[in-house]
């Protein structure tokens, strides 16, 4: 059976919490600068209000911000949201540092790459397209096709089924400890936590419960344990 390593997308491949934080901001700062009747650190938490209520994967956030603010949406205003949105957002996309060189050792050391993802089928793919990542990935999961996001099992079950890969032979790497490698584990799989910092309690979980989660300080460390 095909040895394969499944990796998560936002925040383990990339930054995708900072460069969110800095695109909202500045697509919040455009739109006061052109008519929305809220101060600046007003109208972001209002947007965060919204986000947290709809998900970040909801495509109207700016529609309802100005639906709340003005009583009805102002086409103008989101599409200067949007459109500054995405422009700082793209502007600062990267992967984090040794990214690739992870990826093009484990290629070279005969795993089989898969991505597997809460999110948007074709967000997800165009993040992998613009960091020039998508050549490494024999396939790529999302809980949009698959109908369940994780840490539900079967959405790791399923991308073990299309790799035609054994799942105890198959490792998860990702930077939240419940969703991307309990997940994991559940599945049957090992996992790898990287880019993530553990509270004493976490710390705890991993080291006494014998689960099959190895911590690294960051996706740069990869190749010392694959």
């Amino acid at each position: 059976m095909t040895k394969a390593v499944f990796f998560d997308i936002d925040d383990t491949l990339l930054d995708t919490s900072s460069f969110a934080d800095l695109a909202r901001h500045a697509a919040i700062e455009s739109m006061c600068n052109n008519g929305l009747p809220l101060e600046p650190d007003e109208a972001y938490d209002l947007l965060k209000d919204i986000i947290k209520e709809k998900g970040s994967n909801y495509s109207k956030h700016f529609n309802i911000l100005t639906k709340e603010v003005l009583g009805k949406e102002d086409p103008l205003l989101v599409a200067i949201g949007m459109t500054t949105y995405h422009n700082v957002k793209f502007a600062l996309l990267r992967p984090f540092p040794r990214t690739s060189a992870i990826l093009i050792y484990l290629k070279s050391n005969g795993y089989k790459l898969g991505a597997i993802t809460n999110g948007i089928t074709i967000k997800q793919w165009e993040k992998l397209v613009r960091l020039n990542l998508y050549h490494f990935f024999d396939i790529v999961i999302t809980s949009e096709e698959v109908g369940v996001e994780k840490p539900d099992p079967e959405i790791y079950l399923e991308a073990c089924r299309r790799m035609a890969c054994d799942v105890k032979k198959s490792v998860m790497v990702g930077n939240k400890l419940d969703i991307d490698c309990m997940g994991a584990v559940n599945a049957g799989m090992s996992a790898i936590l990287v880019n993530s910092t553990l509270d004493e309690e976490e710390k705890e979980r991993v080291n006494n419960e014998d689960i099959d989660i190895i911590v690294l300080d960051s996706i740069s460390d990869v190749d010392t344990v694959l």
